[in-house]
């Protein structure tokens, strides 16, 4: 099938985690929310809903930033298995509809229904649909966005946030694309943006103009993919089988870590959590390499890694040992990883990044 044959649809729940706590609290509608860590833990946001976004809340964004901005701020720590259960229960409603469903988290997932039969193969209706299950059902409200390829639908899901539906039919596709700011673009974050707009390049439209030798050679492999998607054009294929490819676990510390000694006395228990972890994903025989992650107190990163086919603590040891060498200063964050093999085939909709303290 061809891509523009393709009928993609990216369902986005609306501000997740703060959606399930209004849910279950409808004392907290209407007030500002966020899900996330403590702010005399160094604890970040991972979501906040809609009233605590008019303060300039923001996912991601220090827990002791989002109080300053909005100081009513409701801070909740995170419940993960009641997330859990409520995404099972919305890839259930997708799968519904068809077996191409690729999950990028517990509340997003792209669904090629190209094939569905469902409302005559409509995806604007099936989108509808599948919004309308959801809120009776789980009880929260989701975005949509339809298109004919991955990027195209990603896009036009927060279009109409929170709450909305999008579609970019076809034919409109290049317009729509022509007039998106650059920003919008997979890959190009802050820093990127900003090289673009002093290229003089501010919407897509305006890197149209620019020679796909010429994209590589101010961005390297991004120029491809620049050049590609400013076109709206995007072949990647909905694959409802994602493969992890790492196991970790981390942890930010409410005091720096002062030295290596400091950093040793924590390792114990963050190896105990990896194990843990490592269980109930059951990934301990796709084990190909060990790393550990060091944040230090000037935000410097560094990541010292081995190969290795199982958990062995003593090799956390001589990597922590590598690893701390190389900044020799206090340490704000301290973690542990696995990299597997590509044999291992473990559910995204598992996979957490870590945006609060544990």
């Amino acid at each position: 099938m061809s891509t523009a044959q393709r009928k993609i649809i990216h369902c986005d729940c609306d501000c997740f985690y703060a959606a399930i706590e209004m849910r279950d609290d409808p004392h907290l509608r209407d007030k500002p929310l966020a899900v996330g860590g403590r702010a005399d833990q160094r604890g970040v946001v991972a979501t906040c809903n809609y009233e605590a976004r008019r303060f300039g809340v923001r996912s991601a964004m220090p827990t002791s930033l989002a109080l300053r901005r909005c100081p009513d701020l409701i801070v909740l720590p995170p419940t993960m298995e009641k997330y859990r259960i409520a995404s099972k229960a919305i890839l259930a409603i997708y799968r519904d509809y068809t077996d191409l469903v690729e999950p990028l988290s517990l509340d997003e997932a792209y669904l090629d229904v190209s094939d569905c039969t469902q409302h005559k193969g409509s995806a604007t209706l099936i989108a509808q649909e599948i919004r309308a299950r959801i809120a009776a059902t789980v009880g929260i409200t989701a975005s949509a966005g339809v298109a004919a390829n991955k990027f195209l639908a990603k896009i036009a899901s927060d279009w109409n946030k929170p709450d909305g539906q999008f579609v970019v039919l076809p034919e409109d596709a290049d317009s729509f694309v022509a007039e998106l700011p650059v920003a919008k673009l997979f890959g190009v974050g802050k820093v990127t943006a900003a090289k673009l707009h002093g290229l003089g390049v501010q919407y897509c439209r305006d890197l149209r103009s620019w020679s796909l030798p010429d994209l590589q050679q101010h961005f390297g492999k991004l120029g491809y993919n620049l050049y590609q998607l400013c076109r709206g054009i995007d072949h990647r294929s909905v694959c409802p089988d994602s493969e992890r490819k790492s196991v970790s676990v981390e942890e930010t510390y409410a005091q720096d870590l002062p030295d290596l000694a400091a950093c040793q006395t924590e390792l114990p228990a963050l190896f105990a959590m990896l194990v843990a972890r490592m269980k109930r994903v059951q990934a301990e025989d796709y084990i190909h390499k060990l790393y550990v992650k060091i944040r230090f107190a000037d935000f410097h990163q560094t990541t010292a890694e081995c190969r290795g086919s199982s958990l062995d603590e003593s090799s956390f040891v001589s990597l922590l040992e590598i690893a701390f060498a190389r900044g020799q200063q206090p340490v704000r964050l301290l973690g542990l990883g696995m990299r597997l093999s590509g044999a291992e085939q473990a559910s995204t909709t598992e996979q957490q990044l870590v945006l609060f303290a544990n």
